[in-house]
Parts: structure tokens; C-alpha cells; sequence
């Protein structure tokens, strides 16, 4: 398997107007994504009432690990009075069916795609975050 397109990646953050903090997940969200993902989004849910929104259309595959990474950031961002919303979560996704199978489409704010497009979205060729060791994951 190619390593640069199962290497989970996080685009972003771009701030929108309003103070909306823009994040594109790709890839795999898995085990190895949290490993590297995790404290980004917690520096970014860390900050008192962050608006996040976070397009996750262009996640492949996503697990447990995936799905508890994602609702760390939805219960971090509420705990400090904020909000996180879901968008590009598509009907037959792997993102819409893990959450329909454990019965959290309801806990997550989902946005369609088309209530998402008022807010810029992550401009193309934005910074890349890395990882501890300087590697690109973003």
C-alpha cells in the first residue's frame, strides 16, 4: 500500500470568517491517526470557545480509534464552551455509516455540504501541520 495515501493527513487549520477554525481530515482514520493527529486537535479544541468545522469527505476509512478521536474534539470543544460540526459526511461514507452503526449521527452537528459552503472553506496549497518529528501530515 502506498504510504502517502493511507498516511492519515490533516489540512489545515484556516480560520474562516467569523472565527471559524476550517480542518480537512484525509485519509485513514485509525489507530495510526490518533497517534498522530491527536494532539493537534486537542491544542485546537483546547482554546475556549473555538468554533471548529471539521470536512471529513475525503476520509477513506474510519474505526473506533477514528471515531473516539473525533469525539474527543466534539466533547473538548463543548467543555470549553464551543462548538465542532461535521461536514462532508456523505450518505454512503465510511464517516455517516460508523456513526449511524453506533447510534451517534445524533450526537454529532452535521452540516451538509451546501450550509458549509458559506463558510470559506480551507484554501488550497494552506500550510501543512507536522508531526513531532517534522514529517508533513497535513
Amino acid at each position: 500500500m502506498d504510504e502517502g495515501q493511507y498516511y492519515p493527513r490533516l489540512v489545515g487549520p484556516s480560520c474562516a470568517a467569523g472565527g471559524t477554525t476550517v480542518l480537512e481530515l484525509r485519509g485513514e482514520l485509525d489507530i495510526l491517526a490518533v497517534s498522530v493527529l491527536s494532539d493537534q486537535l486537542d491544542d485546537l479544541t483546547g482554546v475556549q470557545g473555538s468554533d471548529l468545522l471539521l470536512d471529513v469527505r475525503a476520509v477513506t476509512f474510519i474505526d473506533c480509534a477514528g471515531l473516539s478521536l473525533l469525539s474527543r474534539a466534539r466533547y473538548r470543544t463543548r467543555q470549553r464552551g464551543g462548538r465542532l460540526r461535521l461536514t462532508g459526511v456523505t450518505h454512503g461514507g465510511s464517516v455517516a455509516r460508523l456513526l449511524r452503526m453506533t447510534g451517534l449521527d445524533g450526537t454529532f452537528e452535521i452540516v451538509s455540504d451546501g450550509d458549509a459552503a458559506g463558510e470559506p472553506a480551507a484554501p488550497a496549497g494552506s500550510a501543512e501541520v507536522t508531526d513531532g518529528a517534522g514529517t508533513a501530515v497535513a
